[in-house]
């Protein structure tokens, strides 16, 4: 394969939904050892963002997405269009650059965020990512 070819990602409200999941599943899981929101309350807020860094990198490293986009049935794949997962060091790239909000806002025509661009990475429907696997799968 030359260059890398043009990936169909996934809109930006599967996305967003995907976002709110995995947000209120971080929410939920934290406010079960410590209180998240109320007055002066700050760090059950941080822990929410600690939890949801290692969430979305672990889950994505490892099943190709997190909690959040497995439930939407979207994934991360590599851009590059191989069908290989994305590596851990990548992942926690990429969700460190969510948590960051910014680099998510500044994004390109074909839909991949400054994270996506910096960490190779796309966002897609699962069955875009099949059929990527099926492709690498005829080229090996």
């Amino acid at each position: 394969m030359t260059g890398t070819p043009a990936l169909e990602t996934a809109s930006w409200a599967r996305r967003i939904l995907a976002l709110f999941v995995d947000w209120f599943a971080c929410t939920a899981a934290v406010s079960l050892f410590v209180p998240v929101y109320g007055v002066g309350n700050q760090t059950g807020q941080w822990w929410v963002l600690l939890v949801f860094v290692l969430e979305t990198a672990v889950l994505t490293a490892f099943s190709g997405g997190s909690f959040g986009k497995v439930a939407t049935r979207l994934r991360v794949v590599r851009a590059d269009g191989s069908g290989r997962p994305v590596g851990l060091l990548p992942s926690l790239a990429r969700s460190i650059l969510v948590a960051v909000v910014i680099p998510p806002l500044i994004f390109r025509p074909d839909g991949r965020g400054l994270h996506d661009m910096m960490t190779g990475t796309a966002t897609v429907t699962l069955e875009t990512a099949r059929g990527m696997r099926r492709v690498s799968d005829l080229d090996t």
